[in-house]
């Protein structure tokens, strides 16, 4: 390890291979050489982008020669993508999430016209890529930017960046295309949108959960209109060019600030991005989708529990401009049994039994969810012991042939106040049992 001071100290690590371009500085000492470093760790990146490199530094030791003096290194490092975000190394998907966008809005060329305002944009689009992917991430982290290589990424293989912006964006009302403006973010607003997930809750009672049931729902959703079929404008017109935004869908506002000049982009109000005014279908009033209810035969599989989602495909609202139609996701609610106890795939009972009965054994009828069944209490049975009811409990999801059991806690009943018969009778038992223990010591 190498200390080098500049300025304020700054530490610099082995490990890193220089590559030696030759390039003309202005300056009245002679040409200066470049070294632009490869990291070979992360670490390495990170540590002199925190230095605030470059450094520079004069090569030879001869005061005397002015060409000595005029050969000037100058070491550059890779830039660290945590870095370029504004992000720890730690940092979750979430907060790399929101670096991002926050940095992308300041510096899409299309509201930041100052030089090198689009380069940076790349960058950070660049930085958002690799961390925002786990695989990727845990290459760079490793590895640094040779390692992304070494698995065959070059730098050149980035995303567009817009793209990678105007999918993060989408449907955030003017940011959604700022991509747009000469970049296809009008064709982006044409494109097939997917429709939403549709939920039912479902209500069964403790048996139904169990053994499942076929059951038919009512559901109420967005289907494709009937019409205008799906296109949303009124049949036999032809739609023209929005003359608000000029075809383009968006619209620039212009506000005039001590600063400067502040534009922002915003989705056209006229023809809501679209770039095209046609006459609203009189059915769906353009939207391209009316709202119908619908019933479906459900089948709901033995097993299931409060808080099980069933999910059906397709059959949730329909897609605007050829999308695909989201799913229906069935949310099922078990009423519980007022006897019987759930826990996963078992069933919890409780009997209770008296003394007499815990001591002698006997047989009881139990309820369980394949009706009354008869169940044996051994002689000598002790307070709050389980007994197991094998394979009458709840069947396994997916695996209806396998079940879980039924455990039975025995109660026993001591009773509080004996007849005086009763009590005599206990007394001698007593005696006997201190005959017993006696003789059993002897």
């Amino acid at each position: 390890m190498a200390v080098i001071p500049f300025g304020s100290t700054c530490v610099a690590q082995w490990g890193i291979r220089p590559q030696l371009s030759l390039r003309s500085y202005a300056t009245n000492r002679g040409p200066a050489l470049e070294f632009r470093t490869r990291p070979l760790e992360a670490r390495s990146s990170s540590l002199f982008s925190r230095c605030s490199l470059p450094l520079s530094f004069y090569a030879g030791s001869s005061r005397n020669s002015p060409q000595r003096r005029g050969m000037r290194f100058v070491v550059r490092a890779d830039a660290d993508y945590y870095s370029v975000l504004g992000v720890s190394r730690n940092a979750s998907k979430s907060e790399i999430k929101s670096a991002y966008r926050k940095l992308a809005r300041n510096y899409h060329p299309d509201v930041n016209k100052e030089p090198g305002a689009e380069q940076k944009f790349k960058e950070i689009s660049n930085a958002y890529e690799v961390l925002s992917d786990d695989e990727k991430r845990s290459l760079y982290d490793r590895y640094g930017e040779a390692g992304l290589k070494g698995a065959g990424m070059g730098m050149g293989d980035f995303s567009n960046p817009f793209d990678l912006f105007e999918s993060l964006f989408e449907g955030m009302g003017g940011m959604g295309g700022m991509g747009g403006m000469g970049m296809g973010g009008r064709g982006s607003r044409n494109r097939p949108v997917d429709g939403q997930d549709e939920y039912y809750n479902l209500v069964l009672n403790f048996k139904e959960a169990v053994f499942g049931v076929e059951k038919e729902i009512e559901i109420t959703r967005l289907e494709s209109c009937g019409t205008c079929n799906g296109s949303g404008a009124k049949p036999g017109t032809t739609p023209s060019k929005c003359t608000t935004c000029g075809g383009q869908g968006q619209v620039v506002s212009s506000t005039r600030t001590p600063l400067g000049v502040f534009q922002q982009v915003m989705t056209c109000s006229s023809c809501g991005g679209s770039g095209q005014i046609s006459t609203p279908c009189g059915t769906c009033s353009g939207d391209g989708r009316v709202r119908r209810t619908k019933r479906i035969s459900l089948k709901v599989p033995p097993g299931v529990d409060s808080g099980s989602r069933l999910r059906v495909r397709s059959e949730g609202n329909a897609g605007k401009k050829g999308g695909s139609p989201g799913d229906l996701f069935v949310v099922i609610d078990v009423v519980p049994d007022p006897v019987l106890k759930r826990d996963d795939t078992n069933i919890l009972y409780t009997c209770k039994v008296s003394y007499i009965d815990a001591i002698l054994g006997t047989t009881i009828k139990v309820p369980t969810v394949d009706g009354i069944v008869d169940l044996k209490i051994p002689a000598g049975t002790q307070p709050n012991t389980t007994l197991v009811m094998a394979k009458k409990g709840v069947p396994y999801v997916n695996k209806s042939s396998m079940r879980g059991d039924q455990l039975v806690r025995v109660q026993v009943e001591i009773p509080k106040r004996l007849s005086s018969e009763e009590r005599k009778l206990v007394e001698e038992l007593a005696d006997l049992s201190k005959g017993k223990a006696a003789a059993s010591r002897r």
